[in-house]
C-alpha cells in the first residue's frame, strides 16, 4: 500500500485534516499506522502521525513522499485517535491539540531500552512541529520546495506534492522493541538514575516545556497517550464469590435499576484496500480477542468485604467481576480508606486481564493510591504524573502502551493513558479545579473520562466524599447510579457536626457565638480533645498573616495607590520581638509599602482585617493553648502526615495532613470566606472542602463549622447529605440557566476578534448571548503573537444541552474560517469552563 494518510500536528484550525503522502520503498516496512513521522508541509518539516495505509489516493496529482519515520513504535492506537476526535468535537478544538495532551514527547533512549543507534540508522527525536503559515484554506496547501511549487492535500481531497525523495532509513527497526523494565510502583516516584529527573510533589500537571506552533504558542506537557493490547480472561457468569481472602463477599449480577451498565458497540470496518491504525500487519483491531492466559500470580486476592457497607456495593463489584460496564457515583463514608477501595476495584479488573485507570487530583493522593495498588497488583501498577522526568514518564507510559502495566494511577492527563482492553475508569474528587486542563482545547478530565467509558463500554466510577452538580446530572439522567451507604451506617461512621449558635439554647449560652471568629464552644471542644491526647485540626481558607485589609470606617477594600492592588499585612519572620513589632501594610501585587494609607472613598486612615490568614491564626492559637505544639500546613510547606498526640494543626483548605487514628476535633473557620466568593461553584466547593476535612476526624469526634447555621450548604454538612446538596444545586442552576443544565461557551478576546468569530459562525437559532463583559479578575488572557492587549472581553453563548454539539461545531468551523485570514488578534474558546466569572 503506497499511500500513507497522515495527520500533521499543525495549530491552524483549518488544517485539522488528514493528508496523503507517498511511502518510499525503504520506509515501507516501518511506516505502519500509529507511528510518528516527519513530513514536508508548505515547505517546512512538521511532525505528524501516520493514521492509515491505502492502495490509492483520491488526488490525481503527484504526492509528496514521507520525509522520515521518527520511530517504529506505534504510539497512536485506534481508540486514542477516535477519542481525540470526539474530544476535539466536544470542545471545539483540533485533534492535534488533543494529541499533544495525550501522547508524551518521545524519549529515544527509553524507547529503545538504552541501546545506542547504529551508525546507519537515522531517526529523529520528536521536536517542535513547525507551522504551516503559508497554507491556504482550500482543498490543498501550496508549498515551495527546491524551487518548485508543491502542495500537500487533505485526504478527503488528497495530498499534493512535488518533493525530493525522503531520506533513506538504513538498517531495520523493530515495531515492538523489548519492553524496558517498568518502574516499581510502591513509592509512586522514580528512583534516581541516569535518565531520571528528580521528582517534585507539585500536585499539578504543568510542565516547563513549551512547543512553538507558528503564531500560537502553547505550553507543552502531555502525559499519556495511546494503548497497547492486553487481552482479558473470560469473565465468570452467574453468581459467584469474588476474591479468596479472609473475607470474600458473595456477589450477584446487578439489575439495571441498581447499577448502570454500558455496552460497547463494534467499530465499523475500514474501507476495502485501506489499512488503518491497529488493523492489518499483525495488529489487533479494537476490542480484540480474549486472552486465555492464566492470571498473573503477582495479583493478590481481593478482599471486598468493605463494599458491603454500601447499599448496592455487592451488586456493583459483582458487575465488575463479570466484566460489565457498570457506572456509579460513589459517595465514600466518612473515614473511609478510599485509596484502598479504589485499588480493590482496579485489582478486581486486573485479575480479568483488563486495564484500569484511576485519576486523582494531586501527587499526595497519587502516592497513597499507587501504594495500595502496588500491594494488590505489584509491578502491574504504574503512576503517571508531572513530577516525573521525561525519561521516567515515557518509560511508564510505554509500559502501559505495551501491556506490561494494567493499572494506571495518575493526574488529569492520565485519562488518555494507552490502556488496552479498558475495564474501569475511576475519578476521585472530580470537583477539584486541577482536573480542568489549562491548554487548548481546555477539556475537563471528568467529561473525557465519561466519554471514553461510554465509547469503550468500560466501567466508570465518580468517587468522592462530596458530589458535583455535573455528576448528579448524569445520575438523574440514568447514565450512572448512586452507590451510597444507608443512613444508619452513615451515622455510625460520621463525627458529630455542629455550627455555633444553631439553636436558641446555644445562643443563650453564648450570645456572640455567631459574631466572633472562634466561639467559646470551639475553644471548649479543642481543650477537651487536647486533654484526651487527641490532635486538633483548624482549617482556614487562606494562608499568610492578614492577607486582606479594608477601610475601618466604610469597609471598602484597601487598594494600593500605585497599581490598585490589594493591601495586606505581611507575615514577619524572625524573633518574637520582630513578630510583635508593628508593620505597615504592603501591596500584594507590586510590593510597595503603604505607610500613609487614606481611603479613597471616605478619607479614613483606619484599617481593619477582612480575613485572618493561617499564620495569624496559628499565632493566636499558640497564645490560647500555651505549651501545646502548633503545626502549620499550607503553601510551600504542606505536611502529608503528622504523628498522633496532643497538638494543634493549622492548615489551609486542601493541605490538611493525615493523622493515624484521626483528629479529635476539627474547627472549620471563616466559612463566609468560602461561601461568599463570586463564583458559580462557591457553595459546592465549600461543602467539598469542609467534608474533606471532616472525614479526617474520628467517628466519635466533633466538627465545628463557623458559619451561619441557616445556610443550606452548612445544613448539608451538618446532616452529611452531599447527594441532597447536589440535587439542590442542579435545580438552582437549571432555574437560572447555567451548566450542567445548559451548554455554555466562553469566548475571550478583543472586541474585534470576538466580532470576527461571530460573523463567521453559523450559531444555533436558540443561542443566548450574555455580555460581552470585561475579562474576570484573575483569568488568564488569551495568547497573542503581538503585545498583550489592555482590554480583553468575555462573551458567553448559551444553548440547551441538545444543541451543545451544534454550538461546538459552529464555533469550530468559525475558528477554521478565521485561521484562513491569518488573524493575530487574541482569541480563546472554552466549552463549559469551570470559572465563568
Amino acid at each position: 500500500m503506497p499511500i500513507a494518510r497522515v495527520l500533521p500536528l499543525l495549530s491552524p484550525a483549518h488544517l485539522d485534516r488528514d493528508f496523503d503522502y507517498l511511502v518510499p520503498p525503504e520506509l515501507d516496512e516501518i511506516a505502519q499506522p500509529g507511528v510518528r513521522v516527519r513530513v514536508r508541509f508548505a515547505g517546512r518539516l512538521v511532525d505528524g502521525y501516520l493514521l492509515a495505509r491505502s492502495a490509492h489516493s483520491d488526488h490525481g496529482g503527484k504526492l509528496v513522499e514521507l520525509e522520515r519515520v521518527v520511530s517504529g513504535e506505534r504510539v497512536l492506537t485506534p481508540e486514542i485517535l477516535e477519542l481525540a476526535g470526539k474530544v476535539a468535537a466536544r470542545y471545539a478544538g483540533t485533534r492535534a491539540d488533543v494529541l499533544r495532551l495525550a501522547i508524551p514527547p518521545r524519549h529515544a533512549r527509553t524507547e529503545t531500552g538504552g541501546a545506542k543507534k547504529s551508525a546507519g540508522a537515522q531517526i529523529d527525536s520528536v521536536g517542535s512541529a513547525a507551522p504551516a503559515a503559508a497554507a491556504d484554506s482550500g482543498a490543498s496547501a501550496s508549498a515551495v520546495e527546491d524551487g518548485e511549487p508543491c502542495t500537500a492535500t487533505d485526504s478527503g481531497q488528497s495530498a499534493i506534492v512535488n518533493s525530493a525523495p525522503a531520506e533513506t532509513l538504513l538498517g531495520s527497526l523493530s515495531s515492538d522493541p523489548a519492553v524496558p523494565q517498568a518502574d516499581s510502583a510502591a513509592a509512586g516516584r522514580a528512583a534516581p538514575g541516569p535518565d531520571t529527573e528528580p521528582v517534585t510533589a507539585t500536585g499539578s500537571d504543568d510542565d516547563p516545556g513549551s512547543v512553538s506552533m507558528g503564531t500560537a504558542q502553547q505550553e507543552h506537557r502531555p502525559e499519556a497517550g495511546a494503548g497497547g493490547s492486553s487481552k482479558p480472561l473470560e469473565p465468570p457468569s452467574g453468581e459467584g464469590r469474588i476474591g479468596v481472602g479472609q473475607s470474600a463477599v458473595a456477589v450477584r449480577q446487578a439489575p439495571s435499576s441498581e447499577v448502570g451498565t454500558g455496552h460497547s458497540s463494534k467499530p465499523q470496518a475500514p474501507p476495502s484496500g485501506e489499512e488503518r491504525i491497529g488493523v492489518g500487519r499483525g495488529a489487533e483491531p479494537r476490542g480484540g480477542a480474549t486472552n486465555q492466559e492464566a492470571v498473573s500470580p503477582e495479583l493478590s486476592a481481593v478482599d471486598l468485604a468493605a463494599w458491603e457497607r454500601y447499599v448496592h456495593g455487592p451488586a456493583f463489584v459483582g458487575a465488575l467481576a463479570q466484566g460489565k460496564g457498570a457506572r456509579a457515583a460513589w459517595q465514600a463514608l466518612p473515614g473511609e480508606d478510599w485509596p484502598r477501595r479504589l485499588a480493590e476495584l482496579a485489582a478486581l479488573v486486573a485479575r480479568q486481564g483488563r486495564s484500569a485507570i484511576l485519576m486523582v487530583p494531586d501527587q499526595r493522593d497519587l502516592d497513597r493510591v499507587l501504594a495500595e495498588c502496588a500491594e494488590l497488583v505489584g509491578d502491574s501498577a504504574v503512576g503517571l504524573a508531572a513530577g516525573l522526568g521525561p525519561a521516567a514518564r515515557y518509560r511508564r507510559w510505554l509500559a502501559v502502551l505495551r501491556g506490561s502495566a494494567r493499572v494506571v494511577v495518575g493526574t488529569r492527563s492520565a485519562v488518555f493513558a494507552p490502556a488496552a482492553n479498558l475495564g474501569l475508569i475511576a475519578l476521585w474528587d472530580d470537583g477539584d479545579d486541577t482536573y480542568a486542563e489549562p491548554r487548548a482545547p481546555y477539556p475537563h478530565t471528568r467529561e473525557v473520562a465519561m466519554l471514553r467509558a461510554h465509547e469503550t463500554g468500560a466501567a466508570f466510577v465518580a468517587a468522592g466524599f462530596a458530589r458535583t452538580a455535573e455528576i448528579q446530572a448524569v445520575v438523574d439522567s440514568g447514565w450512572a447510579h448512586d452507590l451510597v451507604a444507608d443512613r444508619a451506617v452513615l451515622r455510625k461512621a460520621a463525627p458529630r457536626i455542629s455550627a455555633p449558635g444553631d439553636s436558641d439554647v446555644a445562643l443563650e449560652r453564648d450570645p456572640v457565638a455567631r459574631a466572633v471568629r472562634i466561639p467559646g464552644v470551639a475553644f471548649a471542644a479543642a481543650r477537651s480533645a487536647l486533654k484526651e491526647g487527641a490532635p486538633v485540626l483548624v482549617q482556614v481558607p487562606r494562608r499568610g498573616y492578614i492577607p486582606a485589609l479594608a477601610c475601618g470606617k466604610c469597609r471598602t477594600p484597601a487598594r494600593c495607590r500605585h497599581c490598585n492592588g490589594p493591601l495586606a499585612l505581611p507575615e514577619t519572620r524572625g524573633s518574637a520581638a520582630e513578630s510583635a513589632a508593628a508593620h505597615s501594610p504592603a501591596c500584594r501585587w507590586c510590593g510597595i509599602t503603604e505607610a500613609a494609607f487614606r481611603c479613597a472613598t471616605c478619607g479614613s486612615r483606619a484599617l481593619r482585617a477582612v480575613v485572618i490568614g493561617a499564620a495569624r491564626t496559628a499565632e493566636e492559637l499558640g497564645r490560647a493553648f500555651p505549651g501545646v505544639p502548633i503545626r502549620g500546613s499550607g503553601g510551600g510547606a504542606v505536611l502529608d502526615t503528622v504523628e498522633p498526640g496532643p497538638q494543634v494543626v493549622v492548615a489551609t483548605v486542601g493541605a490538611e495532613p493525615l493523622v493515624p487514628g484521626g483528629y479529635g476535633v476539627a474547627l472549620l473557620l471563616d466559612g463566609w470566606a468560602l461561601l461568599g466568593r463570586a463564583d458559580l461553584r462557591a457553595a459546592e466547593d465549600a461543602l467539598r472542602r469542609w467534608m474533606a476535612a471532616a472525614t479526617l476526624v474520628r467517628a466519635h469526634g466533633q466538627v465545628i463549622v463557623v458559619a451561619e447555621p441557616s445556610i443550606p450548604t452548612v445544613q448539608a454538612l451538618v446532616r452529611w447529605d452531599p447527594v441532597g446538596a447536589a440535587r439542590a444545586e442542579v435545580a438552582a442552576r437549571a432555574e437560572v440557566g447555567f451548566p450542567p443544565a445548559v451548554r455554555l461557551a466562553a469566548i475571550d478576546g478583543t472586541a474585534e476578534s470576538i466580532a470576527e468569530l461571530l460573523s463567521a459562525a453559523d450559531l444555533p437559532a436558540t443561542v443566548d448571548r450574555l455580555g460581552p463583559v470585561p475579562l474576570p479578575d484573575g483569568a488568564r488572557k488569551p495568547f497573542s503573537a503581538e503585545d498583550s492587549p489592555a482590554e480583553v472581553e468575555r462573551l458567553l453563548l448559551r444553548v440547551e444541552r441538545r444543541s451543545g454539539a451544534a454550538l461546538a461545531g459552529a464555533l469550530r468551523a468559525a475558528q477554521a474560517i478565521r485561521s484562513t485570514h491569518r488573524s493575530d488578534a487574541p482569541l480563546r474558546v472554552q466549552i463549559d469552563p469551570v470559572d465563568i466569572g
